[in-house]
């Protein structure tokens, strides 16, 4: 995959954490999100993000939106698949777009860091929709995600070292 956008939800967690990498490896970022623009805190969503609103609130249109508009969907999580996380899933499935799910909680992080980077070496397309749970299902995937999405760019770059 060679990758030449980022799309997110924008929301808090993975969805900000994928966004803010993009923006930090100069990959330009994106999406949609709900009319409105708040994310679970009821805060706007960073402006940097480049993202755009559904006509509609609900979250679901933004997640259909999103895998809908990218050639691919990689959704990072912990222990079970649930509420949006695995509706991204689902929707992945019936618009028959490649996805790739990497449970934090079976991998470790270095098995995550080459699972994702040899999946992008096998799917085609130039735009990657990546999703997960908010804050408030996890409080740590913001900086999990963070941090295995700076290292596998820094692999995909051949600047990543173990």
């Amino acid at each position: 995959m060679n990758i030449k956008k980022i799309v997110s939800g924008g929301q808090t967690g993975v969805d900000s954490a994928a966004l803010d990498v993009a923006i930090e490896f100069g990959i330009p970022a994106g999406g949609w999100v709900p009319k409105g623009m708040l994310n679970e805190y009821n805060k706007i969503i960073n402006s940097d993000y480049n993202i755009q609103e559904t006509p509609s609130s609900d979250v679901k249109q933004r997640t259909e939106w999103n895998v809908r508009d990218a050639d691919a969907t990689l959704i990072i999580y912990r222990n079970l698949l649930m509420g949006g996380t695995e509706y991204t899933r689902q929707k992945a499935i019936i618009n028959k777009k490649p996805y790739l799910l990497i449970n934090l909680s079976s991998l470790s992080f270095f098995e995550a860091v080459d699972t994702i980077s040899n999946w992008f070496s096998k799917v085609d397309g130039t735009i990657l929709n990546i999703a997960g749970p908010r804050d408030s299902e996890d409080m740590n995937m913001y900086m999990d995600t963070r941090k295995l999405l700076s290292s596998v760019f820094k692999k995909v770059n051949g600047t990543w070292k173990r």
